[in-house]
Protein backbone atom coordinates (compact mmCIF):
# COMPACT_ATOMS: atom_id res chain seq x y z
CA UNK A 1 0.00 0.00 0.00
CA UNK A 2 1.65 3.20 -1.18
CA UNK A 3 -0.76 5.74 0.26
CA UNK A 4 -1.28 6.84 3.85
CA UNK A 5 -4.25 7.33 6.14
CA UNK A 6 -3.33 11.01 6.31
CA UNK A 7 -3.65 11.30 2.52
CA UNK A 8 -7.07 9.65 2.72
CA UNK A 9 -8.13 12.14 5.39
CA UNK A 10 -7.06 15.04 3.16
CA UNK A 11 -8.97 13.52 0.23
CA UNK A 12 -12.13 13.11 2.31
CA UNK A 13 -11.91 16.67 3.62
CA UNK A 14 -11.52 18.10 0.11
CA UNK A 15 -14.42 16.00 -1.15
CA UNK A 16 -16.71 17.16 1.66
CA UNK A 17 -15.60 20.80 1.52
CA UNK A 18 -15.68 21.12 -2.26
CA UNK A 19 -12.43 23.05 -2.40
CA UNK A 20 -8.78 22.81 -1.41
CA UNK A 21 -8.99 26.12 0.44
CA UNK A 22 -11.96 25.11 2.61
CA UNK A 23 -10.39 21.74 3.35
CA UNK A 24 -7.19 23.54 4.33
CA UNK A 25 -9.09 25.80 6.74
CA UNK A 26 -10.99 22.86 8.21
CA UNK A 27 -7.86 20.79 8.84
CA UNK A 28 -5.45 23.67 9.54
CA UNK A 29 -3.16 22.19 6.88
CA UNK A 30 -1.51 24.06 4.02
CA UNK A 31 -3.24 23.96 0.64
CA UNK A 32 -0.17 22.56 -1.17
CA UNK A 33 -0.09 19.60 1.25
CA UNK A 34 -3.69 18.73 0.42
CA UNK A 35 -3.15 19.19 -3.32
CA UNK A 36 -0.07 16.96 -3.22
CA UNK A 37 -1.95 14.25 -1.31
CA UNK A 38 -4.79 14.24 -3.82
CA UNK A 39 -2.41 14.13 -6.79
CA UNK A 40 -0.55 11.23 -5.20
CA UNK A 41 -3.77 9.29 -4.65
CA UNK A 42 -4.92 9.89 -8.23
CA UNK A 43 -1.58 8.67 -9.55
CA UNK A 44 -1.42 5.68 -7.20
CA UNK A 45 -5.00 4.56 -7.81
CA UNK A 46 -4.97 5.38 -11.51
CA UNK A 47 -8.23 7.32 -11.41
CA UNK A 48 -9.34 10.95 -11.52
CA UNK A 49 -10.93 11.84 -8.20
CA UNK A 50 -11.95 15.44 -8.86
CA UNK A 51 -13.01 17.76 -11.63
CA UNK A 52 -11.14 21.05 -11.13
CA UNK A 53 -13.23 24.16 -11.77
CA UNK A 54 -11.27 27.36 -12.27
CA UNK A 55 -11.98 29.69 -9.31
CA UNK A 56 -14.97 27.51 -8.35
CA UNK A 57 -13.39 24.71 -6.34
CA UNK A 58 -13.67 20.98 -6.92
CA UNK A 59 -16.37 18.43 -7.61
CA UNK A 60 -15.99 14.70 -7.16
CA UNK A 61 -16.03 12.48 -10.22
CA UNK A 62 -18.30 9.37 -10.10
CA UNK A 63 -15.22 7.34 -9.15
CA UNK A 64 -14.33 9.97 -6.56
CA UNK A 65 -17.75 9.62 -4.90
CA UNK A 66 -17.28 5.87 -4.54
CA UNK A 67 -13.75 6.20 -3.23
CA UNK A 68 -14.71 8.83 -0.63
CA UNK A 69 -17.12 6.31 0.87
CA UNK A 70 -14.44 3.60 0.82
CA UNK A 71 -11.85 5.96 2.30
CA UNK A 72 -14.20 6.78 5.18
CA UNK A 73 -14.63 3.09 5.91
CA UNK A 74 -10.85 2.60 5.93
CA UNK A 75 -10.39 5.51 8.34
CA UNK A 76 -13.15 4.18 10.63
CA UNK A 77 -11.57 0.73 10.65
CA UNK A 78 -8.16 2.18 11.47
CA UNK A 79 -9.58 4.28 14.28
CA UNK A 80 -11.41 1.21 15.54
CA UNK A 81 -8.03 -0.25 16.45
CA UNK A 82 -7.70 2.41 19.16
CA UNK A 83 -11.11 1.45 20.52
CA UNK A 84 -10.25 -2.23 20.56
CA UNK A 85 -6.90 -1.58 22.22
CA UNK A 86 -8.52 0.71 24.77
CA UNK A 87 -11.16 -1.85 25.69
CA UNK A 88 -8.59 -4.65 25.86
CA UNK A 89 -6.13 -2.81 28.08
CA UNK A 90 -8.51 -0.72 30.23
CA UNK A 91 -6.89 2.41 28.83
CA UNK A 92 -8.79 5.42 27.53
CA UNK A 93 -7.20 6.52 24.29
CA UNK A 94 -7.90 7.30 20.65
CA UNK A 95 -9.85 9.91 18.65
CA UNK A 96 -13.44 10.96 19.38
CA UNK A 97 -15.51 13.15 17.07
CA UNK A 98 -17.68 15.45 19.16
CA UNK A 99 -20.42 17.53 17.59
CA UNK A 100 -21.66 20.66 19.29
CA UNK A 101 -24.57 23.00 18.74
CA UNK A 102 -23.05 25.99 16.98
CA UNK A 103 -24.33 28.43 19.62
CA UNK A 104 -22.85 26.36 22.47
CA UNK A 105 -19.52 25.42 20.91
CA UNK A 106 -17.55 28.70 21.46
CA UNK A 107 -18.29 28.68 25.18
CA UNK A 108 -18.42 25.02 26.14
CA UNK A 109 -16.10 23.05 23.89
CA UNK A 110 -12.70 24.69 24.56
CA UNK A 111 -12.83 23.99 28.30
CA UNK A 112 -14.65 20.67 27.97
CA UNK A 113 -12.33 19.20 25.32
CA UNK A 114 -9.13 20.54 26.88
CA UNK A 115 -9.94 19.21 30.35
CA UNK A 116 -10.82 15.77 28.94
CA UNK A 117 -7.60 15.48 26.92
CA UNK A 118 -5.63 16.66 29.95
CA UNK A 119 -7.22 13.89 32.04
CA UNK A 120 -6.64 11.32 29.27
CA UNK A 121 -3.47 12.30 27.36
CA UNK A 122 -3.86 9.47 24.85
CA UNK A 123 -7.11 10.89 23.48
CA UNK A 124 -7.91 13.36 20.72
CA UNK A 125 -11.16 15.34 20.52
CA UNK A 126 -12.15 16.26 16.98
CA UNK A 127 -14.75 19.00 17.06
CA UNK A 128 -17.63 19.58 14.66
CA UNK A 129 -20.00 22.55 15.01
CA UNK A 130 -23.42 22.69 13.36
CA UNK A 131 -27.08 23.47 13.95
CA UNK A 132 -29.18 21.00 15.91
CA UNK A 133 -30.83 19.45 12.87
CA UNK A 134 -27.53 18.69 11.16
CA UNK A 135 -26.02 17.27 14.36
CA UNK A 136 -28.86 14.77 14.65
CA UNK A 137 -28.37 13.77 11.01
CA UNK A 138 -24.63 13.28 11.57
CA UNK A 139 -25.34 11.11 14.62
CA UNK A 140 -27.76 8.90 12.67
CA UNK A 141 -25.15 8.51 9.93
CA UNK A 142 -22.46 7.68 12.54
CA UNK A 143 -20.33 10.56 11.23
CA UNK A 144 -19.91 11.92 14.75
CA UNK A 145 -19.71 9.93 18.00
CA UNK A 146 -21.60 12.23 20.36
CA UNK A 147 -23.21 15.67 20.30
CA UNK A 148 -23.56 18.39 22.91
CA UNK A 149 -26.89 19.94 21.99
CA UNK A 150 -30.48 20.63 23.07
CA UNK A 151 -33.56 18.47 23.66
CA UNK A 152 -35.35 19.77 20.57
CA UNK A 153 -37.28 17.04 18.72
CA UNK A 154 -34.93 14.18 19.57
CA UNK A 155 -35.89 11.40 17.12
CA UNK A 156 -36.24 7.70 17.78
CA UNK A 157 -32.86 6.01 17.62
CA UNK A 158 -31.04 8.82 19.45
CA UNK A 159 -30.40 8.68 23.21
CA UNK A 160 -30.37 12.01 25.04
CA UNK A 161 -29.01 12.60 28.53
CA UNK A 162 -30.11 15.98 30.03
CA UNK A 163 -27.42 17.94 31.86
CA UNK A 164 -28.54 21.54 32.39
CA UNK A 165 -31.53 23.81 31.78
CA UNK A 166 -31.11 27.14 30.02
CA UNK A 167 -34.09 29.46 30.43
CA UNK A 168 -34.76 31.96 27.64
CA UNK A 169 -33.92 35.60 28.23
CA UNK A 170 -33.90 38.85 26.27
CA UNK A 171 -30.86 40.85 25.20
CA UNK A 172 -30.96 44.60 24.63
CA UNK A 173 -28.36 47.32 24.16
CA UNK A 174 -27.08 49.10 27.26
CA UNK A 175 -28.90 52.33 26.29
CA UNK A 176 -32.20 50.63 25.45
CA UNK A 177 -35.18 51.90 27.52
CA UNK A 178 -35.59 48.42 29.04
CA UNK A 179 -31.91 48.04 29.96
CA UNK A 180 -32.32 49.25 33.53
CA UNK A 181 -34.76 46.50 34.41
CA UNK A 182 -34.14 42.90 35.43
CA UNK A 183 -37.40 41.49 34.10
CA UNK A 184 -39.55 42.13 31.04
CA UNK A 185 -42.91 40.84 29.80
CA UNK A 186 -43.16 39.09 26.44
CA UNK A 187 -46.02 41.47 25.60
CA UNK A 188 -43.60 44.39 26.00
CA UNK A 189 -40.99 42.73 23.83
CA UNK A 190 -43.56 42.04 21.12
CA UNK A 191 -43.80 45.79 20.55
CA UNK A 192 -40.04 46.09 19.92
CA UNK A 193 -38.11 45.07 16.76
CA UNK A 194 -36.87 41.47 17.05
CA UNK A 195 -33.56 40.27 15.61
CA UNK A 196 -34.06 36.51 15.46
CA UNK A 197 -31.38 33.83 15.61
CA UNK A 198 -32.36 31.96 12.46
CA UNK A 199 -31.30 28.33 13.00
CA UNK A 200 -33.40 25.21 12.34
CA UNK A 201 -35.60 24.31 15.34
CA UNK A 202 -34.11 27.17 17.40
CA UNK A 203 -36.18 29.77 15.54
CA UNK A 204 -39.34 27.71 16.06
CA UNK A 205 -38.56 27.46 19.76
CA UNK A 206 -38.16 31.23 20.17
CA UNK A 207 -41.25 32.11 18.13
CA UNK A 208 -43.31 29.57 20.09
CA UNK A 209 -42.69 31.60 23.26
CA UNK A 210 -44.80 34.37 21.73
CA UNK A 211 -47.35 32.16 20.04
CA UNK A 212 -48.20 30.41 23.32
CA UNK A 213 -49.29 33.78 24.67
CA UNK A 214 -51.09 34.68 21.44
CA UNK A 215 -48.54 37.37 20.66
CA UNK A 216 -46.99 38.25 17.32
CA UNK A 217 -43.41 39.59 17.47
CA UNK A 218 -42.39 42.54 15.34
CA UNK A 219 -39.70 41.01 13.10
CA UNK A 220 -36.83 43.28 12.09
CA UNK A 221 -34.04 40.99 10.94
CA UNK A 222 -32.82 37.37 10.85
CA UNK A 223 -29.32 35.90 11.05
CA UNK A 224 -27.94 32.39 11.46
CA UNK A 225 -24.85 33.84 13.17
CA UNK A 226 -25.08 34.43 16.91
CA UNK A 227 -22.43 37.15 16.97
CA UNK A 228 -24.11 39.07 14.14
CA UNK A 229 -27.33 39.07 16.18
CA UNK A 230 -25.52 40.22 19.35
CA UNK A 231 -23.70 43.01 17.51
CA UNK A 232 -26.91 44.28 15.92
CA UNK A 233 -28.57 44.28 19.35
CA UNK A 234 -25.61 46.08 20.93
CA UNK A 235 -25.90 48.76 18.25
CA UNK A 236 -29.54 49.41 19.03
CA UNK A 237 -31.31 47.77 16.10
CA UNK A 238 -33.63 45.87 18.43
CA UNK A 239 -33.64 43.01 20.92
CA UNK A 240 -33.11 39.27 20.62
CA UNK A 241 -33.92 36.13 22.57
CA UNK A 242 -31.26 33.68 23.70
CA UNK A 243 -30.59 30.79 26.06
CA UNK A 244 -26.79 30.80 26.22
CA UNK A 245 -25.16 33.00 28.83
CA UNK A 246 -21.65 34.06 27.69
CA UNK A 247 -19.29 35.28 30.39
CA UNK A 248 -18.68 38.41 28.34
CA UNK A 249 -21.48 40.96 27.89
CA UNK A 250 -19.67 42.53 24.93
CA UNK A 251 -20.47 42.09 21.27
CA UNK A 252 -17.57 41.64 18.86
CA UNK A 253 -17.40 45.39 18.18
CA UNK A 254 -16.97 46.12 21.91
CA UNK A 255 -20.46 47.43 22.55
CA UNK A 256 -22.34 46.02 25.53
CA UNK A 257 -25.53 43.99 25.70
CA UNK A 258 -27.76 43.62 28.76
CA UNK A 259 -29.55 40.41 29.74
CA UNK A 260 -33.16 40.59 30.98
CA UNK A 261 -35.24 37.86 32.60
CA UNK A 262 -38.52 37.10 30.81
CA UNK A 263 -41.47 37.15 33.22
CA UNK A 264 -43.67 34.11 33.70
CA UNK A 265 -43.05 30.42 33.21
CA UNK A 266 -41.08 29.99 29.98
CA UNK A 267 -39.97 26.67 28.58
CA UNK A 268 -36.23 26.24 29.05
CA UNK A 269 -33.97 24.56 26.54
CA UNK A 270 -32.36 21.50 28.10
CA UNK A 271 -28.74 21.01 27.14
CA UNK A 272 -27.33 17.52 27.17
CA UNK A 273 -25.46 14.85 25.26
CA UNK A 274 -26.90 12.84 22.38
CA UNK A 275 -25.61 9.51 21.08
CA UNK A 276 -26.88 6.90 18.60
CA UNK A 277 -28.96 4.34 20.51
CA UNK A 278 -27.84 1.38 18.41
CA UNK A 279 -24.07 1.86 18.66
CA UNK A 280 -22.04 -0.03 21.26
CA UNK A 281 -20.27 2.54 23.39
CA UNK A 282 -16.52 2.26 23.64
CA UNK A 283 -14.61 2.91 26.83
CA UNK A 284 -13.51 6.22 25.27
CA UNK A 285 -17.08 7.34 24.57
CA UNK A 286 -18.30 6.30 28.02
CA UNK A 287 -15.43 8.22 29.61
CA UNK A 288 -16.33 11.36 27.64
CA UNK A 289 -19.99 11.00 28.64
CA UNK A 290 -18.95 10.76 32.30
CA UNK A 291 -16.72 13.80 31.84
CA UNK A 292 -19.63 15.81 30.40
CA UNK A 293 -21.88 14.80 33.31
CA UNK A 294 -19.19 15.91 35.76
CA UNK A 295 -18.47 19.25 34.05
CA UNK A 296 -21.96 20.37 33.00
CA UNK A 297 -24.85 20.96 35.40
CA UNK A 298 -27.33 23.65 36.40
CA UNK A 299 -24.75 24.96 38.87
CA UNK A 300 -21.86 25.12 36.37
CA UNK A 301 -21.65 25.27 32.59
CA UNK A 302 -18.22 25.76 30.99
CA UNK A 303 -17.85 29.22 29.47
CA UNK A 304 -21.12 30.56 30.88
CA UNK A 305 -22.24 32.68 33.81
CA UNK A 306 -24.84 31.48 36.30
CA UNK A 307 -28.58 31.81 35.78
CA UNK A 308 -29.05 34.84 38.06
CA UNK A 309 -29.32 38.32 36.58
CA UNK A 310 -26.92 40.15 38.89
CA UNK A 311 -23.72 39.16 37.05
Amino acid sequence: MRYTLRQLEYFIAAGEAGSIRHASERLSISQPSISTAISHLEQELGVQLFVRHHAQGLSLTPAGHKLVAEAKRIIQMAEGLYTSASDATDQVRGPLTVGSMVTLAPMIMPELAHSFMAAYPGTEIRQFEANHELLLDKLKRAEIDIAVTYDLLIPEGIDFVPLASLAPHALVSEDHPLAGRQEVELAELAQEPLILLDLPLSREYFLALFFREKLKPKMYSYSAHQEVVRTMVANGYGYTLANVRPRSDLALDGRRVVRLRIAGEQRAMVMGIATPASVRKSRLLKSFEDHCMTCISDSHIPGMVGPDFTN
